[in-house]
């Protein structure tokens, strides 16, 4: 059994990391704030790498391994969840999908320019009446001669509706299978399309400066071979992308823990009242405790997860556990890192405020806590 990082992981996260707190920190701030996507800080994070961390080199990725890719989201999230949630739904949702069930043709086209950070890829799944229940869509796709007409929309789409985004990938009924249950097949659908609107949503708690949109599709044609994988397999590919996806929502947790602990331990060797830094008193410090200790055990279950990936063995029931843990965490963290602030922590210019708003998302992202529970819950026999 060995814990160390390799050396190329041990130099990925020198690498983001410096990126993240020269490029990223001074800015985030302003952007969230501003409510502003920033295409400069997404293009230089193509320039580094950090998009197709896992696709091979013929399609224009980095090649890396899994835990390189969740190192990388897991420094980005350290300081900011929106530039981490950029690249995290870039990945796993975006490349992703095309990268594992797309076909050589469909590779060839979009993988180049996603993995580059060129452009940005939304995944269409969740509908205003479909969120945890995925198989609830109601977005149809009906054969018409060689093409598919796409009618339904589709809410809360991250990188779909931003000066970079060059499609998505929209999950659709497409029939109804011997047991009576709906059919999804895949559709990519580009930008551009007749029909296709995507509208950007504003005024949000939580990754204020990530691109989020609203997708409509009104009688958008799209031909056959604008269908992801084969016809049929959209809800199997919706899964799987969750799987990664819960992953990557796990580094973000897990990042964003480590970066609220940080701030928290900052303030509390800086900060002095009766004569003392806060840090001395057994109140302080015992909090400061519980969160190193929480942040030793998720490391090690996310790191497990991934490493279960790198190796090609069954890893979706660590993916739940480890999203899951992550997720909350974070929340956890995050309220002693803004009670160790005190009023400070409501300002918004200390970034532990900006931190205690974005976890939320990870409780309900990917899947909420309460369908993890579901899914750890059949993995152990409930």
């Amino acid at each position: 059994m060995d814990f160390d990082l390799t050396k190329e992981q041990e130099m990925v996260r020198k690498e983001v990391r410096k990126f993240a707190q020269t490029e990223i920190a001074p800015v985030a701030i302003e952007l969230d704030e501003k409510e502003e996507f920033s295409v400069n800080l997404t293009r230089k994070m193509g320039e580094i790498g950090l998009f197709g961390m896992f696709v091979p080199e013929e399609f224009g990725g980095q090649e890396m391994d899994y835990i390189s890719y969740i190192i990388a989201v897991e420094e980005v999230a350290r300081i900011d969840g929106s530039q981490a949630a950029t690249v995290a739904a870039g990945n796993s949702l975006g490349i992703g999908p095309l990268y594992y069930f797309g076909t050589e043709a469909q590779k060839k086209k979009y993988l180049p320019k996603l993995c580059s950070g060129e452009g940005l890829w939304g995944f269409g799944l969740t509908e205003p009446t479909a969120g945890s229940d995925a198989g609830g869509s109601k977005t149809t796709a009906v054969r018409d001669g060689n093409e598919w007409v796409i009618n339904g929309s589709k809410i809360f789409i991250t990188n779909a509706a931003c000066d970079m985004s060059l499609g998505v990938t929209v999950q659709a009924v497409t029939g109804t299978r011997p047991s009576g249950k709906p059919e999804y097949t895949c559709f990519i659908v580009e930008h551009g399309t007749k029909g296709f609107k995507a509208v950007p949503m504003h005024k949000k708690m939580m990754w204020r400066s990530s691109n989020t949109a609203e997708l409509y599709f009104d009688d958008v044609r799209v031909p056959e071979a604008n269908i992801l994988g084969k016809p049929g397999d959209g809800f199997h590919q919706m899964l799987k992308t969750l799987d990664g996806g819960r992953l990557s929502i796990g580094a973000m947790g897990l990042g964003g823990a480590q970066g609220a602990y940080d701030l928290a331990l900052k303030y509390a060797r800086q900060r002095e009242q009766f004569g003392q830094p806060i840090s001395k008193f057994q109140a302080v410090a015992f909090k400061l405790a519980d969160c190193a200790m929480e942040l030793e055990c998720a490391r090690n279950l996310m790191y497990k997860a991934c490493w279960l990936r790198n190796k090609k063995r069954p890893f979706e029931r660590e993916a739940a556990m480890a999203k899951l843990y992550c997720s909350e965490l974070m929340g956890r963290v995050v309220n002693h890192a803004v009670q160790i602030h005190g009023g400070y922590g409501l300002m918004k210019e200390y970034d532990v405020e900006r931190f205690y708003r974005d976890q939320k998302l990870l409780d309900i992202g990917e899947g909420t806590s309460e369908v993890q529970r579901i899914v750890i819950s059949r993995y152990i026999g409930c």
